[in-house]
C-alpha cells in the first residue's frame, strides 16, 4: 500500500484486518476445532488448542492485511475464506456427531 491512499483504502484495510482477520480465525478454529474431536481430544482440549492457534494466525493476518497488493484481495482471502472454513467446520463436526 502506497504512502498516499485515499483515506477509504485505509479504512477499508483497517476494516479487513480487524473483523475479515476475526472471520478467518474464527473459520480456523472451527475447522481446528473438528479436526480435534476427529483425532480424539476432548473438547476442551481441542478448543483450547484452536484458539491457542488462532491467535498468532489472527496477528498474522491483520499484517498481510496491510502489505497485500489488492484491498478486494484481502476481503475476498479473509472474509471468503473465513466463511468456507466455518462452513466446512461446522459440516466436520455433523459428521462426528
Amino acid at each position: 500500500m502506497n504512502g498516499s491512499a485515499p483515506p477509504f483504502a485505509l479504512a477499508s484495510r483497517i476494516a479487513a484486518a480487524i473483523v475479515g482477520g476475526w472471520a478467518f480465525a474464527w473459520g480456523f478454529v472451527m475447522v481446528c476445532l473438528a479436526a480435534g474431536r476427529h483425532a480424539g481430544l476432548s473438547y476442551t482440549d481441542a478448543q483450547t488448542l484452536a484458539w491457542l492457534l488462532a491467535f498468532p494466525l489472527y496477528v498474522a493476518t491483520i499484517c498481510w492485511s496491510f502489505a497485500a497488493r489488492s484491498g478486494a484481495r484481502v476481503w475476498g482471502v479473509l472474509a471468503g475464506g473465513g466463511a468456507l472454513m466455518t462452513l466446512a467446520g461446522r459440516w466436520l463436526m455433523a459428521l462426528s456427531a
